[in-house]
């Protein structure tokens, strides 16, 4: 799907205020009052049916007419807008077609609306067309159409590219995705792509692609003036992971076509910033490969040079994201960029360590990592702050090499990656890490069973507030 077909659809589902439509009321359990504006059978409907306002439970309420007179939303409590803040994307499953609007007070009139075209998605790609059902939003008081709009797309178009397979979407494709976007709104993107990688010394991204018939290759997609505060975010474009020779168990595998993950999500805030135009010099990179099996893979125990110099044995071939990333930000840190930010789907560990739903962030400057954190708390787009514990840096220690890629052991797997990744970093003025998970496990309101371009809205919010717009 089309970023002009996705935003078209989108913008079908936001009506302008005053349309007429059912309300949507919000019933906490600790104060019904809300059910006052059904009247006298309205109520005797709800104590019918006996509906508790439990959080996300929806009951239609008839009108006496044969229509539909109101829907009921439980929150689960007063502070549901903290606890889930995607919330109204619950309605969707159970609302009829047609149009609707929030009658109750709204804690955050944006996430109200972008809950509810958040929880619209569905991935089609490979589904026999059917008329889906139309259910229309008044934008609520307070809420910015373009904003709301714009974060829906970047969700939309973030999950269709992590929901489609490997098949249909490799380095090339990834490749399109980011062409799209450059061609959207002005912005040029450059391919070193096969063995041009090993001429322009980007070796460790090479050799992690090399046994794929796909070619590995190195997005770079710049937007913006190149006078204006400079953001540069790599993301993981690992578009399947079968471990390499280190070879995955098959339940591992399954989901590996989630491991662009980083990438996608780079690429949602790069829509985002354009969108906004952002006073930013934006630039993504996105080292795209997979990593597979083959007589030229790359093999444990090899030591690869990298682009910075640094020479790395490999401990397992199957924490390659950390490889071709150690080369995409040495490159982004030759220009001393203000902000250089890694987005990727890197450790097991890390969902150990807080889940699927909140990605850990480090961050080498505390000022940095607490705004960024706020921003991804106001937005119900969380993210965790986790230690560069130097300490630990010495478990990367290798006998033949300048570094060995992982630790000889199972503890701390996201901090050794993360302090991997800082090894490379020299001349950016602030770094930060983000070791997302880019799936939701089990339907959500408003985040659907399948992929998410976690911390995309985070870093939105977080770099319209530090620099505004232009």
């Amino acid at each position: 799907m089309t970023l002009e077909t996705t935003r078209r659809g989108l913008e079908e589902l936001l009506l302008p205020p005053g349309t007429e439509s059912v309300p949507i009321h919000f019933v906490a359990p600790d104060d019904e009052s809300a059910l006052g504006a059904l009247g006298e059978a309205g109520k005797a409907w709800v104590a019918a049916q006996g509906w508790k306002p439990s959080q996300g439970a929806v009951l239609l309420v008839p009108d006496g007419q044969g229509g539909l007179g109101g829907v009921l939303l439980g929150t689960g409590g007063s502070d549901w807008a903290a606890e889930v803040p995607l919330l109204t994307g619950a309605l969707l499953k159970a609302l009829p077609e047609g149009d609707f609007h929030f009658a109750s007070p709204l804690p955050d009139a944006e996430l109200a609306a972008l809950g509810f075209l958040a929880g619209s998605y569905s991935f089609t790609r490979y589904k026999a067309a059917n008329a889906a059902k139309k259910r229309r939003l008044v934008l609520p008081e307070g809420a910015e159409r373009d904003q709301v709009l714009s974060l829906a797309e970047a969700l939309h178009f973030g999950r269709d590219l992590i929901n489609t397979p490997a098949n249909d979407l490799g380095p090339a494709e990834l490749e399109g995705a980011a062409r799209e976007l450059a061609t959207a709104f002005g912005g040029t993107v450059k391919v070193t792509e096969g063995s041009g990688l090993l001429s322009d010394n980007f070796p460790m991204i090479h050799a992690v692609g090399r046994a794929s018939d796909r070619a590995p290759r190195l997005i770079d997609l710049r937007w913006g003036s190149e006078h204006a505060p400079k953001v540069t975010i790599v993301g993981k474009g690992i578009c399947f992971d079968t471990g390499g020779l280190d070879i995955k168990p098959s339940a591992a595998m399954g989901l590996m076509k989630k491991d662009m993950g980083g990438a996608a999500a780079a690429l949602a805030f790069a829509l985002l910033v354009m969108r906004a135009n952002l006073p930013m010099r934006l630039r993504v990179l996105i080292p795209a490969a997979d990593n597979s099996v083959g007589g030229n893979a790359f093999r444990p125990g090899d030591v690869l040079p990298s682009r910075n110099g640094m020479t790395v044995e490999i401990g397992n071939t199957d924490a390659e994201g950390r490889l071709v990333l150690a080369d995409a930000i040495s490159l982004a840190d030759e220009e001393a960029p203000d902000y250089l930010v890694t987005i990727a789907t890197l450790t097991g560990a890390a969902r150990v360590a807080l889940g699927p739903d909140l990605p850990p962030l480090y961050a080498d400057d505390d000022a940095f990592a607490e705004r960024l954190a706020a921003a991804g708390c106001e937005v119900g787009d969380p993210l965790w702050r986790m230690p560069f514990w130097a300490p630990y840096d010495k478990l990367l220690k290798s006998a033949i090499a300048d570094v060995n890629h992982i630790a000889d052991g199972p503890f701390a797997g996201s901090i050794v990656a993360a302090l991997f990744l800082k090894r490379f970093v020299g001349k950016a003025k602030r770094f930060a890490h983000l070791d997302i998970f880019g799936w939701v496990r089990s339907d959500q309101p408003g985040r659907p069973k399948g992929g998410e371009p976690h911390a995309a809205r985070a870093l939105f919010h977080f770099f319209r507030q530090e620099l505004g717009s232009s």
